[in-house]
């Protein structure tokens, strides 16, 4: 019964290993994934006013222009 006993202890802990390192393994994967698909920094704030007109350049022609500003 011991060999048996001892292979059968063998077995499962190499099943707890490979399964540790799966775990592991897809974990990372995860976190690099997540931050690879995030857009990068830095991250604020930008305050406008509606009222005002942006700050635009001039056009050469109005046809060239896919703004207009008419007075």
């Amino acid at each position: 019964m011991g060999t048996a006993g001892e292979r059968r202890r063998t077995v499962w802990r190499l099943v707890l290993v490979v399964w540790a390192l799966a775990v592991a393994v897809a974990g990372g994967l995860t976190l690099w994934m997540q931050d690879a698909t995030e857009p990068r920094g830095p991250y604020v704030w930008e305050r406008t006013d509606p009222g005002k007109a942006q700050d635009l350049p001039p056009c050469p022609t109005p046809k060239a222009c896919a703004y207009a500003i008419t007075p």
